[in-house]
């Protein structure tokens, strides 16, 4: 079913960013658009556009949390998990997802809310936003660095990155060098991922969804397939379930459209519980995880307990 969505409310937006940021980006449209930064163009019409995506995540929020569904789906443009507080970047203008978990807490009280981000970029904006905060866990797993072996955007996340003050270790990264696939995935998800969500016991999950991890996007550098993404959508889920948790995803970056298109359909038949769409991208040759990727992923085990 398709469910009804609203804008935002200002006062949303500021539960996640500056004032001046929001100022920013209402000014940039009424005066027709322009860059924000290098990356990040608005026009006339991205304020609302804006204010409709974290709407969209709001609503989700509101259907999972009243028991009008288990799980849901926000499609939107523009995507938000660049979004640093006072800050546009990365095509991103409000965080969509961290709009979505502060009116959780503020609306509903949740006190465990889990973000999942499998964009192939380090969602640093949320990172950003609930660096301190102890009642969010953000796990991220991203490239990080490029074929030459240099940082990869936006440049952080690194393992070492756990959370401060209250919030230290409730911030997970896995950054990953550039070719991996989906059995290294596979791997993160065994060993990482679904250890902290069943310590964590979330109230709700949250997903940034994005499929420039897929082998064809033309911006980044790791092998994910379409039958991949529905594996790790199907075990999120899985787990999801086995723990009682609501799940909202909302969309973040892709941009081979077709990659796209296929990785979104996956995601939503894993969250019916529907199979899989067949996969016409196929799938490249998936090597087990190297002797230096098991070793990352051990010190990310040892610096969270799991």
């Amino acid at each position: 079913m398709w469910l009804p969505v609203r804008p935002a409310d200002e006062e949303d937006i500021r539960a996640v960013h500056t004032d001046i940021h929001l100022q920013r980006v209402l000014t940039a449209s009424l005066d027709g658009g322009g860059y924000l930064d290098a990356d990040t163009f608005t026009n006339s019409a991205s304020y609302d556009a804006a204010m409709m995506a974290a709407g969209a995540v709001q609503a989700g929020v509101d259907a999972v949390l009243s028991g009008e569904c288990r799980r849901a789906f926000a499609l939107v443009r523009p995507p938000g998990h660049h979004a640093t507080p006072g800050r546009a970047m990365g095509f991103c203008l409000f965080n969509n997802v961290a709009v979505g978990a502060r009116y959780a807490q503020r609306v509903y009280g949740l006190q465990r809310i889990f973000i999942v981000d499998w964009d192939v970029h380090h969602g640093n904006g949320t990172q950003d936003i609930f660096y301190t905060d102890p009642d969010v866990f953000f796990f991220s797993v991203h490239q990080y660095l490029s074929t030459t072996g240099e940082l990869f955007y936006p440049g952080t996340g690194q393992w070492v990155e756990i959370g401060f003050g209250p919030g230290q270790g409730t911030t997970a990264n896995v950054p990953l060098p550039a070719g991996m696939n989906d059995a290294v995935y596979r791997q993160i998800w065994h060993l990482i991922l679904i250890p902290l969500l069943r310590r964590w016991q979330p109230e709700l999950i949250l997903i940034s969804a994005g499929y420039d991890a897929h082998w064809r996007d033309p911006l980044a550098n790791i092998h994910l397939s379409i039958a991949g993404f529905g594996h790790l959508a199907r075990r999120l889920i899985q787990v999801a379930d086995e723990l009682g948790a609501p799940v909202v995803a909302t969309l973040e970056g892709g941009y081979d459209l077709e990659a796209l298109a296929l990785g979104v359909l996956s995601t939503i038949r894993a969250m019916q519980g529907a199979p899989l769409p067949v996969d016409p991208l196929g799938t490249p040759a998936s090597t087990p995880p190297t002797l230096d990727v098991l070793a990352l992923l051990d010190r990310i085990r040892a610096a969270h307990g799991v």
